[in-house]
């Protein structure tokens, strides 16, 4: 079974992270954010990885260390379910339409963590969600994930459709990476025999 738990307590927030890789896109997500949980349960759904998450933050501040502090969480998580990584397809790619968004994402699980992020959310807030937070969270993600991710936008106008397209695009990205390649099921895809 290709499962983590992460349990992560600060002064900020209180996280806890349960994933399977070989999931069905079960979810059950609350952060206490109501739009981010929206995205947590579009990245499930659309990857296939069961996600359980509870998030207590310091609300009376901001949403932002609960976001990005989920985000260190899910990466921790889904690095840990991974183990050494053999026999994954290891890279993944989606370009998703959502109504006037498109958004084309790239990944690698390399262990090298890089994020390039090409996106402009024309609004700073989607209901009462800081919309810059999307960013944080794919940031803390990819850095604790190990994953080299590139997501661009090339259409929008929406910043809900944009979040969301990114969201959906990343998940499907990650539902290629993480499966397992039949074809080379025993073997760590890298010449260098590590990832």
């Amino acid at each position: 079974m290709r499962t983590a738990h992460v349990s992560r307590k600060t002064a900020e927030t209180e996280i806890t992270v349960d994933i399977n890789l070989d999931g069905t896109g079960a979810y059950d997500n609350q952060t206490g954010v109501g739009f981010f949980d929206h995205m947590l349960d579009q990245l499930a759904r659309h990857s296939l990885i069961d996600m359980t998450i509870r998030a207590k933050g310091d609300y009376h501040i901001d949403d932002h260390h609960t976001v990005e502090d989920t985000g260190i969480a899910l990466g921790q998580a889904l690095a840990q379910a991974l183990g050494d990584k053999k026999g994954i397809r290891r890279y993944g790619e989606c370009h998703l339409p959502m109504d006037d968004a498109q958004v084309r994402c790239a990944l690698d699980l390399s262990a090298r963590p890089f994020l390039i992020w090409n996106l402009e959310l024309p609004t700073q807030k989607i209901g009462t969600f800081d919309t810059e937070l999307v960013r944080e969270f794919f940031q803390a993600f990819s850095t604790h994930g190990g994953i080299t991710l590139h997501v661009d936008q090339l259409h929008g106008f929406n910043s809900h459709h944009i979040a969301e397209a990114a969201f959906k695009a990343v998940a499907r990205a990650l539902r290629d990476a993480v499966e397992t390649d039949p074809r080379k099921a025993d073997a760590i895809p890298s010449t260098k025999g590590a990832l």
